[in-house]
């Protein structure tokens, strides 16, 4: 793929955006480490509601800032755009104050915006968007002690040929791999799957960065690869589950390496990459998407 722009380089990062005290914050925002979650990822008819609405509001948000993402948008003011739009429907973003590893800084941002060889992580700055360019948007709403988590990528302009086509199959992958998480099978096929489908195309799935267990807890622990562990990764599913499904494909090599903001994760060899993501629920017979908006 031959890029719009050589590379994607940091920006200024704004000061953290106030969120009013009325609103519930998840129990890890000021603190250096998010405690560990011990409660399960079969989740009780209850808290499946309250995921639900959460997701959905993920979902609009999500919707929201990607109808913003035009050339010349830089990614700060669509971090205003889904910092305000969870506000107003009274959900917390959850990356916003959420721990860094081993001491780094807390994410300072209500959303990561990962531009082009960016795979995960971007923290929204003054970075201008350019044309062509393949902006993901991740964005995680918090309520009524839930989380809802999803991410979109979405081609600044009209993109090249090979940007649309990365984008399209890591959609696609995503859609494959949750339709592949069923009742009784091991999580490890659902990135079998999404390899496989990726390796059609030329492109590599992502090892370092995984979907989760989500609900009470950001991340519960629960791993879902988008690749084939097996015979790790072997936690059979089960009708209550909830959990992402977030597949990042480059269009070249998958090694990486992360920028000294203990936060940004880029391609070593600088090929562009997209993800999607959603929420799914695991029903008695199937699944279902939880962050449709």
């Amino acid at each position: 793929m031959s890029p719009v722009r050589e590379s994607i380089s940091k920006g200024s990062v704004s000061p953290v955006r106030a969120v009013p005290a009325s609103i519930e914050r998840p129990d890890y925002v000021g603190k250096r480490a998010s405690a560990r979650w011990h409660g399960g990822d079969v989740h009780s008819a209850e808290t499946i509601e309250k995921i639900r609405i959460s997701a959905k509001v993920a979902a609009q948000a999500l919707a929201e800032v990607g109808r913003a993402v035009v050339p010349g948008v830089t990614t700060d003011e669509l971090d205003r755009l889904g910092h305000e739009f969870l506000l107003d429907h009274r959900a917390y973003p959850s990356t916003l104050g959420y721990p860094g590893a081993a001491g780094r800084p807390p994410f300072p941002k209500a959303m990561c915006t990962s531009l082009n060889e960016v795979i995960c992580h971007g923290i929204p700055d003054s970075t201008v968007v350019q044309e062509g360019d393949i902006v993901k948007v991740d964005i995680t709403a918090f309520m009524n002690g839930v989380h809802g988590d999803n991410c979109g990528s979405f081609i600044a302009g009209e993109g090249t040929e090979a940007t649309r086509q990365l984008v399209e199959v890591t959609h696609e992958s995503m859609m494959r791999g949750i339709k592949a998480a069923r009742p009784g099978r091991e999580v490890n096929v659902i990135g079998r799957v999404i390899e496989k489908y990726a390796a059609r195309f030329g492109y590599e799935s992502v090892r370092d960065y995984t979907g989760h267990g989500v609900g009470p807890a950001f991340h519960t622990g629960l791993v879902i690869p988008h690749y084939d562990a097996a015979p790790y990764h072997d936690d059979v599913i089960e009708p209550g589950m909830v959990f992402t499904v977030e597949p990042m494909l480059c269009a070249g090599q998958q090694a990486n390496h992360e920028w000294n903001d203990g936060w940004t994760v880029v391609t070593n060899d600088g090929s562009w990459v997209a993800q999607f993501e959603h929420t799914i629920l695991i029903t008695a017979d199937g699944q279902e998407v939880l962050t449709t908006p």
